[in-house]
Order: C-alpha cells, then structure tokens, then sequence
C-alpha cells in the first residue's frame, strides 16, 4: 500500500476507533447529507440526494464508495434497494453500520474494500454511488474498477470537489502543509480532464457544477444569513456557469448497453 494511502486510512481508522469507543446511540447527534452542511453549501449535495431518489429504486443492487462514517449513505438507505456500503476503514464501517441499526434500517451490507481493487465480479452492480472519495485511490484504477463492477447500462453517480478555481486550490494546499490531507489526495481531486476522460468509456454521461463563488459565501452569510447566501450563490452559478471556478460538481454517467 502506497505510503500516502497508509495515513489516510490510520487518520480515518483511528479517528472511527475513537468514536466507536464512547458510542451511544441514544447520544448520537449525527446529521446525515446536505443538513450536516451550512446552508450556502448545501446545494452540490441537495441535486445530488435528488438524483440518488431518481435514480435508485427498491430493486436495484447499489454499491457505495467511500462511504466512510455515513455522511452520505441514509438516502441510499432509505430507497429500499440493496446497497453495499464499502470503505477501506474497518472501524468507519463498523460505525457507519451503527448508525443506519439504529435507524432501524435493515438493508445493509459493509464490506471492507479498497476503490482501487474492488472484491467484486464484473458487471455485478445497476448503480455505483461516490460521495467525495474519488481521490483516495488512483484515478485510472478506480474509474476502471468502476466500469467493471457496473452492468450494461449501469449508472455511475458521484459529487465530489473540482480541482481548478485557484482560491480551493491554495486551501487544499495549506490543508497539506497543516497535514490534514496527504499530497496524493489533493493532487487526485477530480479535474474537467478527468471528467471529459470517463465521456470516453461511458455511452452518457451528464455532469452540473456548483458554487464559483462559494469562498465569498462565508463572509456574505455574516452579514445577510446563510439562506440568503445560498441564494445568492445560486443565482451566481446560474448566470456565469463558470466550470472552472466551481467549487463541486455532480456527474451521472451511464454504462453503455
């Protein structure tokens, strides 16, 4: 295992541990999805919640990547369909686990499992869903492993940040040098190079961009509120469409019958 890959999955393993050691559920203030987020951000991952509800259906074979903790795993949950919640972190998925039991959702299924070699048969699953992991693993390995485990017409649905406005850039950066990401996941966050390289294997492939001007938004909320700041920062995604200053994206890609 590469050195970088070691730390992420010690930061994210160890930090669970913790978590699960003093675990109550009855304790557990957890908010799932777009909610967990201030509300000028929450519109990337509102479309994204609205595509899984479209997309997934009670008899569909789903496998999440990344899901880690379970930020974003409960609307999969709540569709009814089988979904396999995967991770490279024992102890994210032992949490996660606890977290939709107590739910008491039963359709779940975890499964330790690294996005660069997935344990599963081709064409195996209808839909692939990624929430913000893509650049844990190498992007040739992990957008092939995806293609694979997908049926004919199989759907690929991921958010994740886009690597191009200068402004997000320098942050990941001083995120490096503060070591609270390795260099390999920061330069692995998705770019338009590697969005436009997947139009290549998949037959369809639809992708939305989110907030050019999200680093204006904290300062904006301060002053006028967040409601209006996410507004706001609509409005200004609507006009200018800017895809290389965006701060997130959607992708909804479908595998070719």
């Amino acid at each position: 295992m590469e050195q970088d890959k070691q730390v992420e999955l010690d930061r994210y393993d160890g930090r669970a541990k913790s978590q699960l050691k003093d675990y109550d559920v009855a304790k557990d203030q957890m908010q799932f999805g777009a909610s967990a987020f201030a509300e000028y951000l929450r519109s990337p991952y509102l479309y994204y919640e609205q595509c899984i509800k479209k997309l997934v259906t009670g008899d569909k074979l789903v496998l999440e990547l990344g899901a880690g903790t379970g930020q974003h795993s409960l609307v999969l949950a709540e569709t009814g369909a089988q979904v396999i919640y995967t991770d490279i972190s024992e102890n994210s998925l032992k949490l996660l686990m606890k977290r939709l039991a107590r739910l008491g959702l039963s359709n779940i299924r975890m499964q330790v499992a690294d996005i660069e070699s997935l344990p599963f048969q081709d064409q195996l699953f209808d839909v692939v869903v990624c929430a913000g992991s893509l650049s844990y693993g190498n992007p040739g390995l992990v957008d092939a492993e995806i293609k694979r485990v997908l049926k004919p017409s199989g759907v690929f649905v991921s958010i994740d940040s886009l690597n191009h406005n200068p402004i997000y850039k320098i942050n990941r950066w001083l995120n490096y040098r503060m070591h609270k990401r390795t260099l390999n996941v920061i330069k692995r966050i998705p770019d338009l190079t590697r969005i436009n390289a997947l139009k290549n294997d998949f037959e369809a492939i639809d992708v939305k961009f989110f907030g050019a001007f999200t680093f204006l938004m904290p300062l904006i909320a301060k002053v006028i509120g967040e409601k209006q700041a996410k507004s706001i920062s609509d409005y200004l995604d609507r006009v200018f469409r800017v895809k290389y200053s965006a701060f997130k994206y959607v992708l909804i890609a479908q595998n070719p019958k």
